[in-house]
């Protein structure tokens, strides 16, 4: 699973762009506990989710004519003008330059070969999350592409990532999981999935996926409902995995839920 030192190529954070950031602080407070600190005038109103007091996200004012609502992974680059530059030599292209945020780091957005964005933090004073892989926190990232093999060798290029397939126990389904450079399989924060494989999410395009743990997937959906958000993907237990399902926020923003087997 993913490392808390945040490896050069891992994800380091996640944020969500919405029309309406009390409500969503109210959805995600009444179903992960989180808290919004609101953002200043220096960051533009940028706010922070915090769960205990760390770091689980950022939050961010879209308008509806703008953008749609939705989260956005951000993976660890030393160097984010290089990465950049790995992008577009890849096929990539740049939603916008690469930026200071204060003295916290550098941000840069960009779209792979099939379309799908991504973000990229050079940590400074900011080094990313403040807590993965606890309930109510950042577990797993997911894209969902037409072209797996293109994607995998694209990201390899970009960060470096190693892909492994991962038979799914008790299946003939193979599924293709990524770690960074310089790590085993043990590190994996991710997986590529064809997106024929679930209509569901290949309706959006291609786009990545926030996994956040819960302790039950199925009272988490529920809860989820109750605050105004709907399921896309009912909860689904994967043999060897864990229990996951995805759901969409009450702004449109998806994303997935999942309780993890404990590791053998």
């Amino acid at each position: 699973m993913l490392n808390p030192a945040f490896p050069d190529g891992a994800p380091n954070w996640v944020d969500l762009g919405t029309p309406d950031v009390e409500g969503a602080a109210t959805f995600y407070g009444g179903l992960f506990g989180w808290e919004l600190v609101p953002g200043g005038d220096e960051v533009g109103g940028y706010g922070m989710f915090t769960l205990d007091g760390h770091t689980v996200g950022g939050v961010m004012a879209v308008p509806e004519e703008q953008s749609s609502s939705a989260w956005s992974i951000y993976f660890q680059s030393p160097e984010i003008n290089a990465t950049a530059q790995l992008v577009t030599r890849s096929g990539g292209r740049s939603a916008f330059a690469p930026m200071e945020i204060l003295d916290y780091g550098r941000m840069g957005g960009f779209t792979d070969l099939a379309g799908a964005y991504f973000g990229v933090w050079q940590p400074q004073q900011n080094p990313g999350l403040g807590v993965i892989q606890q309930p109510g926190s950042f577990l797993w990232a997911e894209l969902y592409t037409p072209d797996v093999p293109a994607a995998a060798r694209f990201f390899a290029d970009v960060f470096g990532w190693k892909a492994e397939p991962l038979k799914v126990e008790g299946t003939d389904y193979v599924y293709t999981t990524v770690h960074p450079a310089g790590t085993g399989p043990e590190l994996s924060f991710g997986g590529l999935v064809t997106m024929s494989d679930v209509p569901a999410e290949a309706a959006r395009g291609p786009h990545w996926l926030p996994y956040f743990a819960v302790e039950d997937v199925e009272a988490a959906v529920a809860a989820a409902k109750r605050l105004g958000g709907a399921e896309s993907l009912p909860p689904i237990e994967v043999p060897g995995v864990g229990t996951m399902a995805n759901v969409i926020d009450p702004f449109g923003a998806v994303f997935a839920l999942m309780k993890p087997q404990p590791r053998q």
